[in-house]
């Protein structure tokens, strides 16, 4: 009993450095969120035009996912037009990218995030809570 208790820790351990050190392939994640399809189960896409340039609306975007907990931005740039951001579950530590990014239109900018999850099928809403949020804080 004590060697299966035992092998239950060690797993748990495993999976929590596996999840936690995996390395971040910033270029995997950095794609054109207006050229992807549809994310996989668990992922999201918010299509939203502004009344605002795309750097406006990207400067936002990146002030208010900078100062998320557990996020870090790991490619891109304003000027480029395109940020990818991870953030990491609280328990867990499970990664989860968001890319956005904005181009003109007739109205101002159309903006995108694109919320998308690397482990697992389900997220349990976080991604489509966590773009609603951000569209609702940038004030879009």
């Amino acid at each position: 009993m004590k060697m299966l208790i035992w092998a239950i820790i060690i797993g748990f351990i495993a999976l929590q450095g596996f999840i936690r050190l995996a390395p971040t392939d910033g270029a995997r994640w950095h794609i054109d969120p207006f050229a992807a399809s549809d994310p996989a189960p668990g992922g999201v896409k918010r299509l939203v035009s502004v009344p605002l340039s795309p750097e406006e609306a990207l400067s936002r975007l990146a002030a208010i996912a900078e100062t998320e907990p557990r996020t870090r931005r790991v490619a891109g740039s304003v000027e480029e037009g395109r940020l990818t951001y991870r953030t990491r579950s609280a328990f867990w530590g499970f990664p989860d990218f968001t890319t956005i990014s904005a181009r003109s239109d007739e109205s101002g900018a159309e903006v995108v995030i694109l919320a998308r999850l690397r482990f697992g099928k389900s997220d349990f809403g976080v991604n489509g809570r966590r773009a609603d949020a951000w569209i609702a804080a940038a004030g879009f």
